[in-house]
């Protein structure tokens, strides 16, 4: 990231508290966290601290909960202090705060609550470390190094949640390799997954969003739960009104018997977005079910377009939702658009108010909400049909000012159900209308267009998301009233993914004010933004076939769910290779400067010897390149990189070992000079990816590489009311400059590989001939965490 010379001065600022300068320049990409911790520094009174009290300033900037503000001094004085000295103890201080929000408290409740005062011993750690080891022994005999170490930490952070976290896991460590010795080759293979018994309970566990083998949904036919079109003759809904008449909605003999003669009783189905945006994952969701059904069945799915907006629809939404439900693989049976309607719909307005049931209103949408919120009648309700007649012509003509009138349907203001307070049903606008051009003025609401058009089009399962639930008894009111065939409605629950946004108008702020880089940012669940990220419509299909359609509400789906299945997917189609993301020069000192190795990678692990096609070529030069993270100054038994006097593995190729490192200015590690073994007699442990030289003094092929965090801090951002103030400031990273393989110049878009060691990834749109650029689609399974390592 380039910082402009404007920022200069908050850089250095945020430097000061000893925030790394990667942080620091994230912090100021985000307007928001740029002014709270710079206020936060302020009120902390200091010029310079520890990277330690400066990462919790950090955190306080992008965690303090709005509604307690008047008590951050306080907080930020006992971080100084180093009364709260770390990150369990200021989250404990933060749930605390937040809790209590404006109101005053006490001291020593507030210190209780978040450890003040509280030394956790060494001796203390290692006892309980000692205690909880015990418990778990028969696992730890039978896992080995394959035992949850994250898990055994939670154990004995239960008994010292004050306890430092660091200290802990490097005793747990200490104490295993002292159970279990020294690592084998079978400690670092990866563990057979083991098939669960009861798969369908996963979903039940909300910290088992992953499932290691399919799920019940998974296994049988998700479209059983719908009725035949010859069924939909039984009572769709029962009408209540406030007199006490009761409409019972369903379809008569005859009405059903001409609709199956049209559609010679097939599924007709519709998949309707509105054009006013790209579409999400939760409408692949939609598209599933409506496209699936109508596939799974021999029927026929309508993609149509609901342009009752004329001010919100442009070209370019209605070109990408075609294009993109192509790319989902589903294919229309036809294209249609409300607009084709908009002369029935007319007609069938003008109808409804000569059946006295609707009538022209005046009142402004002020005096409507009044209205509906005292159950009054609008004083124009009763006014005589011919009346609204004429005045329904003069709206159509062009004659009423804009907001002076409105067709509202003549339903039941005293009705127990909102949706059935005389609903509006057109609306004056002199606005062009995309498609149909500028014929009309005045325009159908989706409450009274939605339901018709169903019916025009002859569709069988009108299905849509549980908040159109409560519409159910308007949506079946219009079609007896205008005595039209009814579909058969079914309502499902949205699909609401963790640590991300799914409303269009919070996507749309997003891009418009720019906290994102536009429709197709790889950190949007949009689903142009995860095919630009690497995510392909078969693992995105497979996700929602394996959460179901079901009508359970306000359920969360972690967005590890969705990552399992994308990463089943790329292990099997993503091609191996090695980049570089930090290079660090490392010199063979015993391999001749002219020299060049070419070696034998593998493109999949279980690769045949005697297929060449599943092979390709790494140059091994005297100048190599690692990781910077792969080297440290000191070695432990824990950590397999590379240090002074030991040796590693290059992936593919030799074992080499550390012999001399070379300082620059400021005592900065300028390259490593190391020896490698021909004869492979060496065995190290550790194993590194690595890109060297293509050839003599050439350096290595330059990407750009683009790593992606979870767009938000909280699971469900969408319930804050500052919610982008919980944007996470980390979402992004930019490598510009990460050595590749020579292998990787000729790729192009819409190749994904595995970086070994590092994630899947895909090449970019902004790739150029002359600069690749990647995007991280998702890091892999068992992230490789030893030590210094990634």
């Amino acid at each position: 990231m380039v910082v402009e010379d404007g920022d200069a001065k908050p850089l250095d600022l945020f430097l000061s508290i000893g925030l790394d300068k990667r942080t620091a320049e994230n912090a100021l990409v985000n307007q928001k966290v740029t002014s709270n911790l710079t206020a936060v520094i302020e009120e902390a009174g200091v010029s310079e601290c520890s990277k330690t009290i400066g990462n919790l300033l950090y955190m306080v900037a992008t965690k303090y909960p709005a509604n307690a503000l008047v008590h951050r001094p306080t907080l930020i004085q006992y971080i100084v202090s180093s009364k709260i000295k770390n990150p369990a103890q200021l989250d404990a201080a933060l749930a605390f705060l937040g809790t209590i929000g404006p109101e005053t408290f006490k001291l020593n409740e507030f210190e209780e609550a978040c450890g003040v005062g509280v030394d956790v011993s060494i001796e203390e750690i290692q006892s309980t470390v000692t205690a909880v080891l015990e418990e778990n022994m028969v696992a730890i005999l039978e896992q080995r190094y394959h035992i949850n170490v994250g898990n055994l930490c939670g154990q004995v952070r239960k008994h010292h949640p004050w306890a430092d976290a660091k200290i802990v896991k490097e005793v747990i460590d200490e104490k295993l390799h002292g159970i279990l010795g020294e690592r084998t080759a079978d400690d670092d293979k990866k563990p057979l997954k083991k098939k669960k018994e009861k798969p369908a309970k996963v979903e039940k566990q909300k910290s088992d969003a992953i499932a290691s083998t399919p799920t019940l949904e998974e296994e049988v036919n998700p479209y059983l739960i719908f009725p035949e079109p010859a069924e939909n003759y039984k009572v769709h809904t029962e009408i209540f009104f406030s007199n006490g008449d009761i409409w019972r909605a369903h379809n008569t003999k005859e009405i059903l018997e001409r609709h199956l003669k049209v559609t010679g009783g097939k599924v007709f189905t519709r998949f309707p977005p509105e054009p006013n945006g790209y579409l999400h994952i939760g409408h692949a969701k939609a598209m599933f079910i409506d496209f699936g059904l109508a596939k799974e069945r021999g029927g026929s799915c309508y993609l149509r377009f609901d342009d009752t907006n004329p001010e919100a629809e442009k070209k370019e939404y209605i070109e990408h939702i075609q294009e993109i439900v192509q790319w989902m693989g589903w294919q229309p049976f036809k294209v249609t658009y409300t607009s084709n309607y908009f002369q029935e719909l007319y007609d069938l307005a003008v109808e409804l108010i000569r059946r006295g049931l609707a009538y022209v209103d005046h009142q402004s949408p002020e005096e409507v909400k009044e209205y509906r919120e005292k159950k009054m009648n609008s004083p124009w309700r009763d006014r005589p049909i011919a009346e609204s007649l004429k005045l329904f012509e003069d709206m159509r003509r062009g004659l009423i000012d804009e907001g002076k009138a409105t067709l509202r349907l003549k339903q039941d203001m005293q009705s127990d159900n909102k949706n059935m307070y005389d609903l509006i049903a057109y609306r004056i606008k002199f606005t062009p209308h995309p498609h149909a051009g500028d014929k009309w003025c005045i325009y159908p609401s989706y409450d009274f267009s939605h339901c018709i058009v169903d019916s025009l089009e002859n569709v069988t399962h009108s299905l849509c998301t549980l908040e159109f639930e409560i519409r159910r008894p308007s949506y079946y009111w219009l079609l007896l009233a205008l005595n039209l065939y009814q579909p058969y409605v079914w309502e499902y629950s949205r699909l609401n993914i963790s640590n991300t946004v799914m409303s269009k108008r919070k996507l749309n702020r997003l891009v418009t004010e720019k906290w994102v880089d536009g429709w197709d940012d790889p950190r949007l669940m949009t689903l142009a933004g995860l095919r630009r990220r690497g995510v392909s419509s078969t693992a995105i299909n497979s996700f929602i076939r394996g959460i179901g359609i079901t009508r359970s509400d306000n359920s969360m789906i972690r967005a590890d769910r969705l990552e399992y299945h994308i990463r089943e997917e790329l292990n099997k189609t993503a091609p191996r290779t090695m980049v570089v993301l930090d290079p660090l020069k490392v010199v063979i000192t015993n391999l001749d400067s002219g020299s060049v190795i070419d070696l034998d990678a593998k493109m999949w692990p279980d690769a045949p010897s005697d297929d060449s096609s599943s092979y390709y070529k790494v140059p091994f030069t005297n100048v190599v390149y690692i990781e910077r993270s792969d080297f440290r100054l000191k070695d432990s038994k824990d950590y397999y990189g590379l240090a002074p006097g030991k040796s590693v593995l290059l992936r593919y190729a030799f074992p080499i070992k550390c012999t001399e490192v070379v300082y620059g200015d400021n005592d900065t590690i300028v390259e490593i000079h190391a020896e490698y073994d021909p004869s492979k007699k060496i065995k190290p442990k550790g194993v590194l990816h690595w890109v060297g030289q293509p050839s003599p003094g050439v350096d290595p092929v330059k990407v750009e590489v683009r790593l992606f965090e979870k767009l938000f801090l909280s699971e469900n951002p969408s319930e804050l009311e500052d919610w982008l103030s919980d944007l996470n400031p980390h979402s992004k990273e930019v490598i510009p400059e990460a050595y590749a393989l020579p292998s990787l110049a000729n790729a192009v878009l819409g190749d994904k590989f595995q970086f070994e060691r590092l994630g899947y990834f895909a090449v970019d749109t902004d790739s150029t001939p002359g600069k690749l650029v990647f995007n991280r689609t998702i890091t892999l399974r068992d992230s490789y965490s030893k030590g210094g390592n990634k």
